[in-house]
This record gives C-alpha cells, structure tokens and sequence, in this order.
C-alpha cells in the first residue's frame, strides 16, 4: 500500500480507501467487517461512509467494528451530511441546524468522540455557503472533527468556497469526493484545476464505472445475475442502455481489457491504477460486495502503468466536448492569450 497527504493536510491516508456504501445492503455486517479486516491487513488506513448510506446502518457497522477492534487510532473515518435522514424541513441540507443534527448521529452511530474528515455530501442552493463553512469550522473548533470536505461540487461551487474560507480565515476545504473514472471524466474541465491551485485533494468516487470497467458487461447483451446492473439494469448514472448506446464506453473497455491482459491483471486493476495517478488524487475509493472482490481492487496497490499505456487510455477516454471552451478552440484562445 501506497500513502499520500489528506489533501494539503499532513495526515497521511492509504492511496486506496475503503468505500461502505454497500455495508448493510449489498453486503452484511459479517463480510463489511471481513472487508475492514482484510483492508486494514492489507494496509490501508483510509474508511469512507454516509449517513445516507443504508439509513445509517453503515456507519452503525462501521461504529461496532471500530468499538470492537479495538483500531480507531490506526485509520481515518470520513462520514457526510446532507441529505435526508428524517421526514422534517431541517433533516436536509446543509445549514447549522441539520449539519449539527446530522453530525451529532453519526458520531453516535459510529461509536467515535471525532471524525476525521467530515463532507458536505452535495451542494444546498437554500443555504449560503458561508453558514455550512462557519459551522465546519465550529465543529473543528469544538473537537467533532478534524478536516472538512465537499463532495459532488461544481467548479464554482467549490472555487468560492476555498475562497470564502481563506477570506474569512476558516477551517479549509481539503478534499472534493466526485465521481471520476475513465468513463467519466468531466471533472478535468474545471475542477482538477481547481483542486490543484487550491491544494485540495480528490478522492474518486465509483473509480470502475459502476462495474464497468471490470469487463463484466457485454456488447447489446443486458446484464442479469448478481452484479449492481444485473440486479437493476436501469440503475442511475451507470444504466446499461446509455452507455451501451456509445461506441466510446466499448472503446474504453478494449483499451483497458487489453493493458490488463498484457499485464496480467485484471481490468479493475487496470482502471484504479490509472484513476490513482491522475494529477490531484489523493485516494482512490473502493467499493466491493464481497471479500474477493476487495481481494483483487487491493492488487491495485502500488501498480502503476507506463506513459504508453496511460496515453492509449488518455486518448481513447477523452471526453466528447464542443470547440469552446472546452475544446480545440477554447484550448488555444486561453493558451494565446489573443481571440481567434
């Protein structure tokens, strides 16, 4: 196992962390404690949870392993807050009043006096950005936590708010949790950047595509079985048909595929090692239903591919963009300096 800084913080976390989503859903508290076991054999110190996640039973799982180990000094605990726990107006969002509700439950859920990096789980158009920073900053202040983070922000979402904390001398910004993988890239138009300029440190979310990037999935053959889209084939962001309908996803499967064989890995490996050194990453986020599958995420560890390689999954991976701003052109006016 490989270890980074937290973003621009001097705690140091594995390069792979241990996602729970799937931790009292697709996976029982036996194999989620089995998966924190082997993790931290494994190295890894780096634990990523909700308290959306499975309506608090994965923290809950997370709180009785921890209790039970005996290890909460060995890892770092990130949890979020943000949406809904509750049927109330202030079991949502992210002003004082629900962050201090929410925080408060999953300390109690997790068994812990303070969590080490505490995320705004998404953006809230109804609080002001500056009411979310104060109370980060209060908890900090009061011991509930240590660092604090954002996840799913636009650019400007997270720009101003690195901005606001400097101005008003709060506690920073030190991590941004988006998705980001080889299918979905997006991030690279604005917020790597601003990450980089802001020493904020990513933390990829769904690094293998929803289990795309592993080669379960075939060509025009809708998934069955027991795989996230073989239960669901129309789940969120990762259904079937839209990225079936695109050349590009296969295209990107083959590359991978091909790397992997050569290699002889796996194309899960593949595909986190690639995400991992992607300028900014600070820890990769892993999320497995079983020990095995955890197993061969861990191979990733510490492998790295060459520029060649790295190139051929840059240039097939793209993203599909106009020619302004993003594109050829929007490219050579910033470089220029001067309106083509």
């Amino acid at each position: 196992m490989e270890f980074r800084t937290l973003g621009g913080t001097g705690t140091i976390v594995s390069t792979q962390c241990l996602g729970t989503m799937t931790f009292g859903n697709e996976s029982s508290e036996e194999v989620s404690h089995a998966q924190l076991d082997r993790f931290v054999e494994a190295g890894g110190n780096f634990i990523d949870t909700a308290n959306v996640y499975s309506r608090g039973v994965s923290e809950e799982i997370v709180g009785r392993w921890l209790a039970g180990s005996g290890r909460r000094d060995e890892v770092v605990i990130a949890t979020k807050g943000r949406f809904a726990m509750g049927d109330g107006p202030n079991d949502v969002g992210l002003s004082r009043t629900s962050l201090t509700r929410a925080l408060d439950a999953s300390l109690k859920r997790l068994q812990v006096d303070t969590v080490d990096l505490y995320q705004a789980h998404a953006w809230d158009a109804l609080t002001p950005i500056e009411e979310t920073l104060r109370f980060f900053d209060d908890a900090v202040k009061a011991g509930k936590i240590r660092y604090a983070g954002v996840s799913n922000f636009l650019g400007w979402q997270l720009q101003k708010a690195a901005m606001l904390t400097d101005i008003l001398g709060l506690t920073p910004i030190v991590t941004l949790q988006p998705q980001y993988n080889l299918l979905v890239r997006e991030i690279e138009f604005e917020l790597v950047d601003v990450c980089e300029n802001e020493n904020i440190g990513i933390l990829p979310w769904s690094p293998l595509g929803g289990g795309w990037l592993t080669g379960k999935y075939r060509r025009d053959q809708t998934p069955t079985g027991a795989s996230r889209l073989g239960d669901d084939p129309e789940r969120g962001m990762e259904a079937y048909a839209p990225r079936n309908a695109q050349e590009q996803t296969w295209q990107v499967i083959d590359a991978v595929r091909k790397i992997a064989e050569s290699r002889g890995v796996s194309m899960a490996q593949v595909a986190l090692a690639w995400t991992a050194d992607r300028p900014a990453v600070t820890s990769v986020i892993l999320g497995a239903r079983t020990v095995e599958q955890l197993d061969d995420n861990l191979a990733a560890a510490g492998l790295h591919l060459s520029d060649e390689e790295t190139r051929l999954l840059d240039d097939v991976s793209g993203p599909i963009v106009g020619e302004y701003p993003y594109g050829p052109q929007g490219r050579a006016q910033r470089a220029s300096g001067r309106e083509l």
